[in-house]
């Protein structure tokens, strides 16, 4: 892990090595990079990819920045970090907010950008994904702190596929590794939130895009269902679109042979 002061924070990133072309992965709302690390970092190092994870404004190490920021401030971040590395253009992967950081990135600084991975992609939030977020904010504002079993067992029905939680031994395993981390939103988490809240429908910004795209949906996933994914799709000229069939929102964790199959295939093709 490295950690420097870049776009005005203190960035932490760690570079995995390799010495073929480039890869920078971002990670979704309250995930340090590191959750990259034990699925995608090694098959994209097996492809010959050099890998960098980041951990986003808003997660520590980096600076949490907890008076709040935007979905630009954070597509900055990278920039800076591809610009520091002299490592553009870079292929970037994100998933869920990580995926509209990488998109923005492609519409802001194409010059830093070779293609875009995008997982979990979305341009807008539905009403369900709102009122959900929203509740979250104002719980943590709230300094509201639900017990360690009930938060381990909100996240996983949202976040994990059925065929996921109908196995006794993996949803079991699922609720221990949730509750690990804790209950509730810290205040860097909080400004990730707020982020999403406050973005606007971008799916006639994203006719902008102008590097290759691809888009992967999980089919289960109820954070963002997988119409949501389609219409960026639908929206950048040219995308591809890959769905991941028993895959909730933590596919690349659920399903993570599929995913690194098509990541692989478009990074490397």
């Amino acid at each position: 892990m490295t950690i420097a002061r870049l776009n005005g924070i203190r960035l932490s990133w760690t570079d995995h090595g390799g010495d073929g072309p480039p890869a920078v992965l971002v990670m979704g709302t309250g995930s340090p990079g590191r959750v990259w690390d034990v699925h995608q970092v090694p098959a994209l190092r097996r492809a010959g990819l050099r890998v960098v994870t980041v951990d986003n404004r808003g997660i520590p190490p980096t600076d949490e920045c907890a008076a709040g920021f935007t979905v630009g401030d954070m597509a900055a971040d990278v920039a800076a970090l591809i610009e520091h590395l002299d490592a553009g253009p870079a292929a970037v992967v994100g998933t869920s907010l990580g995926s509209r950081v990488v998109l923005e990135l492609a519409l802001a600084r194409p010059d830093l950008v070779g293609r875009v991975a995008a997982l979990a992609a979305h341009a807008r939030l539905n009403p369900v994904q709102e009122a959900y977020t929203a509740g979250l904010v104002a719980a943590s504002e709230a300094g509201v702190d639900l017990p360690v079993q009930l938060w381990s067992a909100m996240q996983a029905t949202h976040n994990l596929s059925p065929s996921t939680l109908d196995d006794d031994r993996a949803a079991r395993d699922w609720l221990d590794v949730i509750g690990f981390g804790g209950a509730g939103v810290r205040a860097g988490h909080r400004a990730q939130l707020r982020v999403s809240l406050e973005l606007d429908d971008r799916r006639d910004a994203y006719r902008g895009i102008g590097v290759p795209v691809l888009v992967v949906a999980f089919a289960d996933d109820r954070a963002i269902p997988v119409r949501l994914s389609r219409e960026v799709a639908d929206a950048v000229p040219g995308a591809r679109y890959a769905e991941i069939a028993d895959a909730g929102h933590y596919g690349y964790l659920e399903r993570p042979a599929e995913v690194n199959r098509v990541l692989v295939d478009f990074l490397t093709g």
